[in-house]
């Protein structure tokens, strides 16, 4: 595709606002005037590169309410609440050990220095939370940072579609307490060695290390609830 000069220098400065500010997922970004204001750039040119991030996945916007980090979720939620009402937390981890280890696979095919420095940061807060619903906000954030790497829009819709239900059948179950993990939780060390293959490109040993690190989830979530993914 090519894209106007203007506009592609408005989608580069565009993309360093976004890696600079880590905004957090599904999190409003600043309005249409404040980003031309801060970029300097024309509204016109601005919409064109909002376009583009739009169709990729990494934005979606609604009329009256704002543009928001992530893709589109899905608008349909009665369906997601019926898939909800009849599944339980066993039927999603399945699935999620179907999808998320093909997605990690593709992801060490795909991914830039940029997807990984998302995943690092998403990282650097899980071992920084001390809340539970603060780990589980930003475990969240990192495997959907995953999915994004994996540069397909199918997949990555399906991923927030199942992560929807996810979050409805076992994000709504209370835990005993809302201590965060200790810093020998399984997770860290998990998370490192995903990303580590992702970065050198091993597709097999991507997928391999996720499917261990949702395992090692399965076990701990179905036992206690005491565990974050």
């Amino acid at each position: 595709m090519n894209i106007p000069l203007q506009t592609g220098d408005t989608l580069g400065k565009l993309k360093a606002h976004l890696e600079e500010n880590q905004y957090p997922l599904n999190s409003r970004m600043p309005s249409e005037r404040d980003l031309c204001r801060e970029l300097g750039v024309k509204r016109t040119a601005l919409r064109k590169a909002l376009d583009e991030l739009e169709a990729n996945g990494q934005i979606w916007r609604h009329v009256g309410r704002g543009t928001f980090i992530g893709s589109r979720p899905v608008e349909n939620t009665n369906d997601v609440s019926f898939i909800a009402s009849r599944t339980n937390p066993a039927d999603v981890m399945q699935t999620r050990l179907i999808i998320e280890p093909e997605l990690a696979r593709l992801a060490a095919l795909h991914a830039t220095s940029a997807d990984i420095r998302v995943m690092e940061q998403c990282i650097r807060k899980t071992k920084a939370a001390r809340e539970w619903r603060l780990y589980e906000a930003w475990d969240n954030n990192f495997h959907r940072a995953i999915a994004a790497a994996a540069r397909n829009k199918l997949l990555l819709t399906l991923f927030d579609t199942l992560n929807t239900v996810r979050r409805a059948v076992v994000w709504g179950r209370r835990r005993t307490t809302r201590l965060g993990p200790d810093f020998k939780h399984h997770s860290f060390s998990e998370h490192d060695a995903i990303i580590a293959a992702i970065a050198e490109r091993d597709m097999d040993l991507a997928a391999k290390r996720m499917r261990q690190h949702l395992s090692t989830v399965d076990k701990n979530l179905l036992g206690s609830m005491d565990s974050g993914a």
